[in-house]
């Protein structure tokens, strides 16, 4: 199946940590290399859209870049997606601002018609808002959201994301095998 890009797009792998529809938090663990239980989300809402990160990207909170897919199908924690980046979505929490990127799955045929904000529902981007304004409060957590940024913008995030992440990405990634032998 080939999928519908054209010159413009951006496309992105994104590691999934959490399938659309769950309401557990997961997190790739870099030490032991393996998806972890963060915790169950305690307000009784539910992910809106696969979410996950950009590998060899380094976001100002220090982990990798955050990535909402749109796709049909959940899918699960650890599978990589080729995704179309549509925009992003800048919002403030806890630990600060924060930049969620909005994507469409690449080889998803009922994503092909997304190509940058404009093509989402604004319904549908309210939903995903609304998720991330409300996510956290019964954790006596705030986020504030700041609204919807397009296509260029994600792609000015991205890049400088990439570019913060070349020293990390260029030393040997420290691991278990880093610091513990194997087990017999």
């Amino acid at each position: 199946m080939t999928a519908n890009i054209n010159t413009a797009d951006l496309v992105v792998e994104a590691r999934i940590e959490i399938p659309r529809g769950s309401t557990n938090k997961y997190e790739y663990d870099r030490v032991h290399g393996v998806m972890r239980l963060d915790r169950v989300l305690h307000s009784p809402v539910h992910y809106p859209t696969d979410y996950g990160f950009i590998p060899h990207t380094l976001a100002g909170d220090g982990d990798e870049l955050d990535i909402m897919v749109m796709i049909s199908t959940a899918t699960f924690p650890g599978c990589l997606v080729e995704a179309r980046v549509l925009g992003a979505l800048e919002m403030t929490d806890e630990k600060g601002h924060d930049i969620k990127i909005l994507a469409a799955a690449l080889r998803d045929p009922r994503m092909n018609r997304f190509h940058s904000l404009e093509d989402v529902s604004p319904h549908r981007l309210r939903e995903i808002e609304y998720f991330f304004t409300v996510y956290k409060d019964l954790e006596g957590k705030k986020a504030v959201v700041h609204g919807w940024q397009g296509l260029d913008f994600a792609r000015e995030i991205i890049a400088n994301a990439r570019r913060r992440s070349l020293p990390q990405w260029a030393e040997p990634q420290k691991g278990w095998h880093a610091t513990q032998p194997p087990a017999h």
